[in-house]
């Protein structure tokens, strides 16, 4: 039994199917990358993982249990964490302050004036960043982060309930290239040495090819190729849909076309 297996997961709005049968396994600290082009149902796939949108039909098992019905807390206390396109973090709170809160929540404790957030799982929150290499800022309000740095303190977020599956949609979403491969460096150091399983979209091929096992292509609701970066590359279904026609992957080295 893999980690985590979809099954004829679909979702509907209106007359539109955004997500259609889809299947797919994961296994124990594989990184699979979920391509596509814009509009495809990357994104619906993914809410509909973690809870945050009802599916119209499938089964989503964790583990062997059904996560379809659950909602995103639940399912995140099973072991399941989400990052999202865009960071959401407590701006006037800082770095530590915001890795403490999860640390609370994933302990479900409560705090009150007189025992101060501030002053539970300090180290713990301190090891969390220094894993993701904020340990430096910690103190700093988040309000002043640049954007890459808000984007590893989501994952020190993200990684303190200890998940054994993270969910990251568009993890480098509006970072520039180098910090797009830092960060991705980083989600697949923590995978190999904590044995996390990782599904993330992407829009950046150099991220996709560089950190993932295994790529499935999704194409108006649909999965259309699932392989290795080598054999996504060379799939011609996937070179007329995702690049519209095009014969190769933009991976550093531009094709040369005549007028």
């Amino acid at each position: 039994m893999s980690l985590l297996d979809v099954t004829n997961l679909c979702k509907s709005f209106g007359g539109v199917r955004a997500v259609n049968d889809v299947n797919f396994s994961l296994e124990k600290g594989e990184m699979l990358a979920l391509i596509g082009p814009n509009g495809a149902g990357k994104t619906t796939c993914f809410n509909m993982l973690n809870g945050q949108l009802k599916a119209d039909r499938g089964s989503v098992s964790f583990q062997g249990q059904e996560l379809l019905g659950m909602n995103p807390r639940d399912i995140w206390r099973l072991g399941i964490g989400r990052t999202f396109q865009i960071t959401a973090t407590f701006a006037s709170m800082t770095v530590r302050e915001n890795v403490q809160m999860a640390l609370i929540s994933h302990h479900r404790k409560v705090f009150s004036l007189w025992n101060r957030a501030t002053n539970s799982y300090a180290q713990e929150a301190n090891s969390l960043l220094q894993q993701v290499g904020m340990e430096h800022q910690a103190d700093r309000a988040c309000g002043v982060l640049a954007y890459g740095d808000l984007k590893r303190l989501e994952l020190a977020i993200a990684l303190a309930h200890g998940p054994q599956l993270l969910l990251m949609d568009e993890p480098t979403a509006g970072m520039a290239p180098q910090e797009r491969i830092t960060l991705m460096e980083l989600v697949a150091s923590i995978a190999k040495s904590s044995n996390v399983s990782v599904l993330f979209t992407e829009h950046d091929m150099d991220v996709v090819f560089a950190h993932s096992d295994r790529l499935m292509v999704l194409n108006r609701g649909e999965i259309i190729a699932t392989g290795t970066a080598d054999e996504i590359r060379s799939n011609e279904v996937v070179k007329e849909v995702y690049l519209g026609g095009g014969s190769t992957f933009d991976t550093g080295e531009k094709e040369k076309t005549s007028a």
